[in-house]
Parts: structure tokens; sequence; C-alpha cells
């Protein structure tokens, strides 16, 4: 059966490019275009697609506020097409926090070359989440943590941590995650305290996109969030996302972890690869680290977290229930590399006992 995708962009030039795209494909059904929300919504009610494509700078209902609104009703597999400035992304930032499965750029000029252009990155974007669960996100909580499927996520204090004080952290903690990735990174970091473990993070996100990203949940989080920079040190209270179209590794130094963010070729297809960071943690901290694999698409992680079980590291997986995609954890499961199977809700506690077992 045909994927069904309709369209809600105020440029005709992506109306009509996706409508170009899509109709020799099989696979996909393009049921419908709008210029705008207040268009699209009663359209929606009726004829129920298997996939929106959302523009997010739009006049009259801005594509944000329209997710949101369907998120808390009825949940759709969204992707975002959004523009490469600094609104386009911090919106598309919000977006993917609100429930949006995956985000494709676009620049202001030369748009309809771009997008036939970019005509397997938008296919495979349709694809993924055609094949994704959206949670139903009710609104957001005093912490600004999204809250899923009626439960609020753990609310930390607001307090950040004063960066003279902070200590290098001994246990490290990597984490990755892809499609449904934002909502569910915001809803562990919201349940840790300012001084928790050292994180950093792969989550696979376009360029441009993860400084956004990081600034939002900084804001919203006790510990402090923000894009890797080469170099970077792993403290306490911190937390360090890989930038869109670069890998991130761990290293060890004078009993201190740092970052390595660097160029080269894609794994797994992605750049930044959980790969290329859950190897680097096997190899420089071992079974002193904690590995979490979160909800994704396809396979990457999973050989990692099975180095990194191997080196004796603790490693534990999203369970499906709480999952948006299965499909990363699901391939960590079935290497046998997962000690622990927990829904999101309990992430956050996992770090937690993980830091307090001495």
């Amino acid at each position: 059966m045909a994927i069904k995708v309709y369209v809600v962009d105020d440029s005709a030039i992506v109306r009509q490019t996706v409508q170009h795209l899509l109709r020799d494909d099989p696979t996909f059904e393009l049921i419908g275009a709008a210029p705008n929300p207040l268009l699209a919504a009663p359209v929606l009610r009726n004829n129920r697609p298997d996939v929106l494509l959302l523009d997010i700078e739009m006049p009259g209902m801005d594509g944000l506020t329209f997710l949101r609104q369907i998120m808390a009703s009825d949940p759709i597999p969204t992707v975002i097409c959004s523009t490469l400035t600094t609104k386009g992304g911090e919106m598309a930032a919000e977006a993917m926090a609100s429930g949006a499965v995956a985000v494709i750029t676009k620049p202001r000029l030369g748009l309809k070359d771009f997008l036939e252009g970019s005509r397997r990155e938008m296919v495979q974007a349709l694809r993924t989440a055609a094949q994704s669960r959206p949670r139903r996100i009710a609104g957001t909580n005093t912490a600004g943590a999204s809250t899923a499927g009626g439960t609020a996520a753990p609310a930390a204090p607001l307090t950040k941590p004063i960066g003279l004080h902070a200590l290098s952290t001994n246990k490290p903690v990597v984490l990755g995650s892809s499609t449904g990735g934002i909502h569910a990174i915001e809803t562990v970091l919201s349940g840790l305290p300012k001084d928790c473990p050292g994180i950093a993070i792969v989550q696979h996100m376009p360029e441009n996109f993860t400084g956004p990203c990081a600034q939002r949940l900084d804001k919203v989080c006790a510990v402090t969030v923000r894009e890797a920079r080469e170099g970077d040190r792993l403290e306490r209270g911190t937390v360090l996302i890989a930038p869109g179209g670069r890998h991130m590794k761990l290293r060890k130094a004078n009993g201190q972890y740092f970052v390595n963010v660097f160029d080269g070729p894609p794994v797994n297809r992605h750049k930044p690869s959980v790969d290329v960071l859950f190897r680097s943690a096997a190899e420089c901290a071992g079974k002193d680290a904690l590995a979490l694999i979160l909800t994704g698409m396809g396979n990457d992680g999973a050989r990692g977290m099975e180095q990194m079980h191997n080196a004796g590291a603790r490693t534990v997986a999203q369970d499906e229930e709480s999952c948006v995609v299965f499909g990363m954890p699901k391939e960590a499961i079935a290497l046998g590399a997962v000690d622990e199977i927990l829904p999101l809700s309990g992430i956050a506690q996992a770090i937690l006992r993980f830091d307090a077992r001495g």
C-alpha cells in the first residue's frame, strides 16, 4: 500500500516539486497540499495522511503551532522542511522536541534544483517517518520538558552548575539516538540534577540544527547543554552534543575525559555516528562508562554498544513501547549487547544509579 503524503508549505515551488518527485514513485501517494495550516486542518481531519511534510515559517499560523496542535490531539508522523537560517534552526529544534521525526533542510535560493538534488534524502525521511509511532505530546511542564502520553517528565530545578567548581567526571555517559530522539533526550535530561555525570550525545541531525537544539535544551534543563567543540572536557553537570555533519570521539588524558570533534566519511550512513562515539568510549573508558541507546531508525550504535558491553561498560536500551522507532535499540538487543531494557521514563534513574554505584 502506498504511503500517503500531505504537504503544507507556503512555497508553491516546494508543493509543485514534491508532487513531481513523488509522482513516479509507486510507494508514495501525494493526497494533497496546502499553503498554510488553516487550509490544511479541515482536510487532515477527513483524510489522514501517513506522513505530513510541514514547513515551519508560514504566515497566518506557523508550522510549529500547527505541529503542537496535531501532536496533542491525533499525532501524525511529521517531517519538517526548514530553511537554513538561524530562526529556521531554532524553530526546527522546537519542532523536533514537539514530536517531529525528521528535518529536511532547504535554502532560500535555488529551491527547485536543491529539492530535486535531495530527492533521495527526502524519500528516505518520508519512509522513515511512515514507520514511526509518534507519541501524543500534551504540553510542556514547568521545567520545559514536553509531556508525552499524559505523564510528565521529572522536573529538575533550573540551576546551572558553577563552572569553576565543575569536576571532571570519571564515569562518562555516552548516548545515541535518532528518529524521535530529541524529545527522548529532553525527557532524560529533564530528570537529571545539575551535578549529574558528564554526558556525550550523538543525535542524528543535519548541520546547523544541533546548535539551536543544544541551546534550547540548556534553557529547559538543570544541566548545562552545549554543542561540542574540539577539545571540550566532559565535566559533571555538562552535556555535549555532537555537531551535525561532524563525528565525535571520547578520549582520556591525565585521568580526565575530552571529546574530539572531526570530519570524516559517514559511518552507517551517518555523520555524526553513534558507533564512532561508542567505540571510542569502549577503548578509553571501558567498564567505567555507561552507554544508552534510544529511539531511532537503523542499526547505528549497535556494534559500538556491543564493543562497550564486551569492555565491561554498563549498557541500557530504551524499550519498544516508548520508542518512536525501535530500530537502533532492537539491533543492539539482538547482538546481546544490552544489560537492561527500560522505558524512556526510567533512563534518567538508570544514569543516577550508575553514578551512585561507587
